[in-house]
């Protein structure tokens, strides 16, 4: 109203323009979010992109086939071809040979050592853990300039295409979605306060408020999430688990859903949002002090969880981001608690945009303004079966359980590697555990049983 009322031909446009914008936004994606109403737009929308992306891949596959080349680069895996595992005995029996099977003592052989160096740079060009920790690999093009490293022989009319994707993206869409996430933050922070004072029915409203928080901040993703057996969803006095692969995460679950969070606290826009948050809902935060602590977070988290009347706690047991291709070790210290578990898969579609959080290369105001310049954040979630602790089960072995039906359901791959191998250095235990194994071979005794790390190709025999 201010620049409609200055004189200028320039402003009243501008005035115009921006009234326009704001009255759209809230009649066709505020208002519906607020009412839980799904308009159909993000589905038509998804379905277009796919036709233009199956459109583009024709058109770079006629151009490799016209110049007889091969239209992708190969992959980095591949280059070692593998054997099947096989025990430190049987790997260093196969280099010795049949000549040393008659010696009635076992002693030390030059040969030995290349069984090592060859387990050792297999893990080094292409281990199962490292490439964990980047971005997943394409089949085809999804016209993003960050993902086609790996794709030749782009055509004029894929380039005039991505051009106008350019534009489309961080012209129109880009824009759109910050003012849906300034919009959701801002009324997070207002409406929780302001129902923080009320003096009765404040878990209730808290949590109409929150849903519709989240579903703004989902919009502002153009996030097309399917959710699977919603009849197994997380109840109050129970835990929910769920494999990680970007901090939207609680996004996309607590769109569906109400969750207590748990965290550390911090400091600036993240600290304001969850003293928020923290006024009008049950949710977990830590000080800095506390979090090495595991009695104080056990102790806080069996109180929550003994309350009937607060909601699921979700928690990522694997502690760190993993690019969505599988599920990595599960800490143990959320199913020692002895309450119900309810795990959910979570899985992305990397074609539309890809979700993973490398926080090693990227802040996470640069990740975010990516995953708003990328097409859509296309993900489906499964709800499993409510699961418990069974007799004679331990800790480590319920959350390895867990961690299977969640990798089974949503097609990953099960690693038994911890994730904090993304930044901390390698333990001595495991390179102390191949000593051990080899010592065995100099003795001479039987050791029939496969290292269970060498099948994983761990980086640890380095």
């Amino acid at each position: 109203w201010f620049l409609l009322l200055q004189p200028t031909p320039l402003c009243r446009g501008l005035s115009i323009s921006v009234t326009v914008w704001l009255t759209l936004l809230l009649v066709f994606i505020v208002a519906p979010a607020v009412l839980g109403v799904s308009l159909g737009v993000r589905r038509l929308y998804m379905r277009t992109l796919m036709q233009i992306f199956e459109w583009a891949t024709s058109q770079m596959e006629m151009e490799a086939k016209e110049k007889n080349q091969q239209l992708y680069k190969p992959y980095s895996s591949g280059i070692v071809a593998k054997e099947p595992p096989l025990s430190v005995q049987q790997g260093i029996q196969g280099l010795r040979g049949s000549a040393s099977c008659l010696r009635s003592e076992p002693e030390f052989e030059m040969a030995d050592i290349f069984y090592f160096c060859r387990r050792g740079m297999e893990s080094i060009v292409d281990d199962e853990v490292t490439k964990r920790f980047s971005a997943q690999e394409l089949e085809s093009w999804n016209l993003l300039t960050r993902s086609n490293y790996r794709f030749r022989h782009k055509s004029l009319r894929v380039t005039v295409l991505w051009g106008l994707g350019v534009l489309v993206r961080y012209g129109v869409l880009l824009p759109l979605r910050v003012t849906l996430a300034i919009t959701g933050i801002s009324l997070l922070l207002v409406l929780t306060t302001l129902v923080s004072l009320l003096p009765s029915r404040e878990f209730f409203l808290s949590e109409k408020v929150h849903r519709m928080c989240y579903r703004i901040c989902v919009l502002s993703l153009t996030a097309i999430i399917t959710y699977h057996h919603r009849e197994n969803k997380p109840r109050n006095g129970g835990i929910c688990v769920a494999n990680h692969t970007t901090p939207i995460d609680v996004i996309i679950l607590a769109n569906d859903g109400g969750y207590s969070l748990v965290g550390q606290v911090h400091g600036g826009l993240l600290g304001m949002i969850q003293r928020a948050m923290v006024k009008s809902s049950a949710h977990i935060w830590f000080d800095r002090s506390e979090v090495k602590d595991r009695h104080t977070v056990a102790k806080r988290l069996s109180d929550h969880v003994a309350d009937k009347t607060k909601q699921p706690v979700l928690i990522f047991p694997e502690g760190t981001c993993i690019n969505n291709t599988s599920v990595m070790m599960f800490k143990k210290g959320s199913f020692e608690i002895g309450c119900t578990v309810y795990p959910v898969a979570i899985k992305y579609d990397p074609r539309f945009g890809d979700a993973f959080w490398n926080s090693s290369k990227f802040g996470l105001v640069n990740y975010l303004l990516r995953m708003m310049s990328s097409w859509a954040i296309v993900c489906s979630v499964w709800y499993l079966p409510a699961m418990n602790k069974e007799e004679g089960e331990d800790a480590v072995q319920f959350a390895n359980r867990v961690k299977a039906a969640i990798a089974a359901q949503g097609g990953l791959v099960d690693l038994t590697w911890d994730g904090g191998l993304k930044r901390a250095k390698v333990k001595d235990a495991f390179k102390e555990e191949q000593q051990k194994l080899y010592s065995k071979v100099l003795v001479g005794e039987q050791d029939n049983v496969s290292n269970k790390h060498s099948e994983d190709e761990n980086p640890e025999e380095e």
